[in-house]
């Protein structure tokens, strides 16, 4: 491929690009556009076409979806979900019913996290069908192309898996196939979700096409590939993969430089929509009148930093009205409006996979490596060596630093809860009427209607 997008905007697309973004809004599983008017000669004859497409799907995930900055992304969702944000709002807003855990299956936000989740895998899979054994691209650009497109239908699944549970995996846009499918366990997801980032991880180039990381590389897919073995206990492939990719990218030792676009700790992030914006995180974090009218920072966030800890000088903001002190997420300091464009919204960084390894490490009995991987993360916070040394010390020093080092970005705080089986020990007494079942998210009732083969809903809704 010749040239590559280095900018992920909602700038004017050649006519083809726009025709397949219209074919590919669809809003849930059951789609109602045949496939076949997604791969006529019409639409997949011409790189730069299908490029824009695939620009348009990274514009569309950080726009709206599951990833997206704003109020109604999951790092603000699963924030108030789990023990990160406080709620203020006077009014209703998406995000009360996870911050006072009263979700049903009727929430609107619920539906539009499944709905805007299908429909961009629907649109990851629509290029993959376009390119595949076509005459009109070089085996470079479909394996950019398909790559990219297998790593983004993995990662949207992943979430899905772990805010719904048991879910479909959906691998075509055959809208009569897709209209009546089944949930799959949980297990199987998983490893449909490893399948498609190794055929991904082999596609992809090595090397960063944009300059900027702003299209996934084969090291993206590996990342994610390490989350996930972690995620599944497989400490052996965790290990293998960080590795990897500890191995072959940089490290940012500044801590005031990681969140800037230019960091060198960034393996993936999406560009503003605009040429001199920054981050939609800033301008749905950040508060500049207290009290606070929307959300802020929770007291368990702040009191877990430790004292001389460089993250909660830098990574926090705090705002008074001259008797009450309140605080809030300050990793992207910088707002749309701001006349040059410094921040991107990261979604891969090089931190999680330190942090990734040493508890694979410590699970496979490599203390000191754990201890040298959890010291990279503190040494750059300004703090001290861990004096942690057995096993359950350095897994709770892992802890520590996870709940420290990823506050509100994209659901860790509660993904990690979750797989630690600590949900119930945490949000009991933090969360009113908390339950083992709220593991899971109910699924959308209407897609419970009109789909009866997912059923039954999830235990507690």
């Amino acid at each position: 491929m010749k040239k590559i997008e280095t900018k992920i905007r909602n700038t004017a697309l050649p006519l083809a690009a726009c025709i397949l973004i219209l074919l590919l809004g669809c809003d849930s599983i059951e789609v109602e556009t045949p496939s076949h008017l997604l791969s006529g000669e019409n639409v997949y004859t011409d790189a730069k076409t299908v490029e824009a497409a695939m620009v348009a799907i990274y514009a569309n995930l950080r726009d709206s979806g599951l990833l997206t900055g704003t109020p109604q992304g999951i790092s603000t969702l699963m924030g108030n979900y789990a023990d990160e944000l406080d709620y203020y709002s006077p009014i209703r807003l998406a995000e009360e019913p996870f911050n006072k855990n009263s979700l049903t299956a009727a929430e609107p936000s619920i539906a539009e996290l499944w709905n805007g989740a299908y429909n961009q895998i629907y649109q990851a899979n629509a290029i993959v069908e376009g390119v595949r054994d076509s005459r009109f691209f070089t085996v470079e650009e479909q394996n950019q192309f398909t790559g990219e497109s297998f790593f983004v239908r993995a990662l949207i699944h992943f979430y899905l898996v772990n805010l719904y549970g048991d879910i479909p995996y959906i691998t075509t846009t055959n809208y009569l196939e897709n209209k009546i499918v089944s949930r799959m366990p949980e297990q199987e997801v998983y490893s449909a979700i490893v399948e498609d980032l190794m055929a991904a991880q082999e596609l992809l180039p090595e090397m960063d096409v944009t300059a900027q990381h702003l299209r996934p590389n084969k090291y993206t897919a590996l990342a994610l590939l390490a989350r996930v073995h972690l995620y599944t206990n497989n400490w052996e492939l965790a290990n293998q993969y960080s590795s990897v990719v500890i191995d072959n990218n940089g490290w940012e030792e500044n801590i005031e430089n990681v969140f800037l676009n230019t960091s060198s700790s960034t393996l993936w992030q999406f560009s503003p929509n605009e040429e001199d914006g920054n981050t939609l995180e800033a301008n749905t974090f950040i508060i500049l009148s207290a009290p606070p009218s929307e959300r802020a920072l929770s007291n368990r966030v702040v009191d877990a930093f430790e004292a001389e800890d460089l993250r909660r000088v830098h990574w926090v903001g705090e705002i008074s009205d001259g008797t009450t002190t309140w605080f809030f997420p300050y990793k992207y300091k910088i707002g749309l409006g701001a006349g040059t464009s410094q921040e991107y919204s990261i979604v891969f960084r090089m931190a999680e996979q330190y942090l990734i390894r040493a508890e694979a490490r410590t699970m496979l009995g490599d203390l000191a490596g754990a201890q040298a991987d959890i010291n990279k993360i503190r040494n750059r916070a300004g703090l001290v060596a861990t004096s942690a040394f057995s096993e359950a010390e350095l897994l709770n020093a892992i802890r520590q630093e996870r709940q420290v080092e990823f506050f509100t970005e994209f659901g860790h705080r509660f993904f990690d809860l979750k797989r630690w089986g600590l949900l119930d020990e945490i949000l009991n007494g933090v969360k009113p009427g908390w339950n083992s079942t709220d593991r899971v998210l109910p699924l959308p009732e209407k897609e419970l209607l009109v789909n009866p083969n997912l059923q039954p809903q999830n235990d507690g809704y």
